[in-house]
């Protein structure tokens, strides 16, 4: 049986901020501005503790250069011997890194220390001055060495001549490697604690960040679940700096809703004033027969279809921009069936209903009542004895809305005609013939789409695809 383990790309991917987005402006530019910080640091560290480790180097090696002065017993003819005086352990061992050498400045013999062997140390950087002076040089197998160095005048007593000295130098080497295995070590202890140091800041930056746009990604939250229809306004408690901004949200919210109530008030206004003339000049017509009056009541029968028709198409318009619309499809399509099957009882119409209760409506309800009610107003007119709604949630954000019926259906090139064209093909049929152009309209305006097809019950079945809200 094979094992097949979740990859965490996608989670890595949710967590990690992308590079254009807020949070990872903020993460990367402290993140740069902090390595870039360690770095300074720690070359600074490295060269203070080089410093002092330089400094306590030549400290010693001027404590060993005082002492073998100090050794130095010099005879009547200003020569200087230490007779055992000076005595070191590391100064004994052959090639130690220790090392010391007695010059003199006129003839004689250079006395060096049994470390040195038979070899003596070749100065590179140094020159003598008064006091000790510090420089650089190579002892034996080429070791490099760091020199402590002092000129001292030893008195002549064996001769008649005031004033008659003889000037030895004395230097001490100690072998710079320890130096630089002691500053070795210390930058290695302090790159890996700077980086342990560098990732603890990153991850403290990146929950940092993470907690404090954490209002920003409830506002998001809000926002999408008022799109969706799930909430009316921005809820919660946000910070000083996000509460204005959630404050002037809900105020827009509630002033784009009072501006479409408003829009929407207007619309039915002129509905009204519209029908009211039209009434009166269809009573009149009919009231005085003849070729005028029925031209008269041609014209306003179809002057009232163009009013309902692009008036609704108005108050869709209007409806569709208001966010926070949700409503349940299922009580809407129960309400219909029922109105619909008293109002076509004389011919025994049964209608089935099957909708999931959790399926809803991203709109207004008035507008979904426009288009369930049409087509299945359409499909009882047709129908013989059975229509069949049904609402099933797809994939995409979307729910399909199905209605059909077992009536004689009709063929590619009718539905075509019907669907996209809006033509009556049968007057007899009552209706104005508006209801699919309306449907279709409203339909696009949600960012739905409508189409006919041929029914599994052998009539036409009508399908709507709508928003669905959360």
């Amino acid at each position: 049986m094979a094992i097949v383990s979740k990859s965490p790309t996608p989670l890595i991917r949710k967590i990690a901020p992308r590079l254009d987005s807020l949070a990872g402006r903020l993460i990367a530019a402290a993140a740069v501005w902090t390595l870039l910080g360690l770095l300074i640091g720690g070359l600074v560290l490295s060269g203070i503790f080089r410093a002092s480790a330089q400094g306590d180097f030549d400290s010693r090696l001027k404590f060993d250069l005082d002492g073998l002065i100090a050794a130095a017993e010099p005879d009547a003819d200003g020569h200087v011997s230490l007779r055992e005086r000076f005595s070191d352990p590391r100064f004994e061992r052959v090639y130690s890194g220790w090392y010391w050498q007695i010059t003199p400045e006129q003839k004689g013999d250079t006395q060096i220390s049994r470390s040195l062997w038979d070899r003596a140390i070749k100065i590179t950087n140094f020159r003598l001055r008064s006091g000790t002076v510090f420089g650089y040089g190579t002892g034996p197998e080429d070791q490099p060495v760091r020199i402590a160095g002092r000129r001292i005048e030893f008195p002549i007593t064996a001769t008649p001549q005031p004033n008659d000295v003889r000037s030895y130098v004395f230097l001490v080497a100690g072998n710079e490697a320890s130096v630089e295995a002691h500053v070795a070590s210390f930058d290695t202890m302090l790159i890996w604690s700077f980086t342990l140091l560098g990732l603890g800041l990153i991850g403290a930056m990146f929950i940092q960040v993470h907690v404090g746009l954490q209002p920003l990604r409830q506002v998001s939250a809000s926002l999408a679940r008022i799109r969706n229809g799930s909430a009316q306004k921005l809820e919660g408690k946000f910070p000083a700096e996000i509460a204005p901004l959630a404050r002037e949200l809900n105020s827009l919210i509630d002033h784009n809703a009072e501006v479409v109530e408003r829009a929407r008030t207007q619309v039915s206004n002129l509905a009204h004033s519209l029908k009211t003339p039209l009434s009166v000049l269809s009573s009149e017509a009919s009231t005085r027969p003849g070729p005028l009056a029925e031209i008269v009541s041609r014209i306003v029968a179809t002057m009232r279809q163009q009013i309902d028709h692009y008036l609704a198409r108005a108050r869709v318009s209007g409806a569709v921009d208001v966010i926070g619309k949700r409503t349940p499809v299922k009580p809407v399509l129960d309400d219909l069936a029922r109105v619909l099957t008293r109002i076509h009882a004389g011919r025994h119409v049964a209608i089935e209903v099957n909708c999931s209760p959790s399926i809803a409506f991203r709109g207004d309800r008035q507008d979904l009542e426009e288009l369930a009610g049409n087509l299945m107003d359409n499909a009882c007119k047709w129908a013989q004895r059975r229509v069949k709604v049904e609402a099933r949630g797809m994939g995409n954000g979307k729910f399909a809305l199905s209605i059909g019926d077992d009536g004689p259906g009709l063929d590619q090139d009718e539905r075509m005609r019907v669907g996209e064209r809006g033509e009556r093909l049968d007057e007899s049929v009552p209706g104005s013939g508006f209801g699919l152009a309306i449907v279709r309209d409203i339909a696009k305006l949600y960012g739905g789409s409508f189409e006919l097809a041929e029914s599994r019950l052998g009539g036409l079945e009508a399908t709507l695809e709508l928003p669905r809200a959360a």
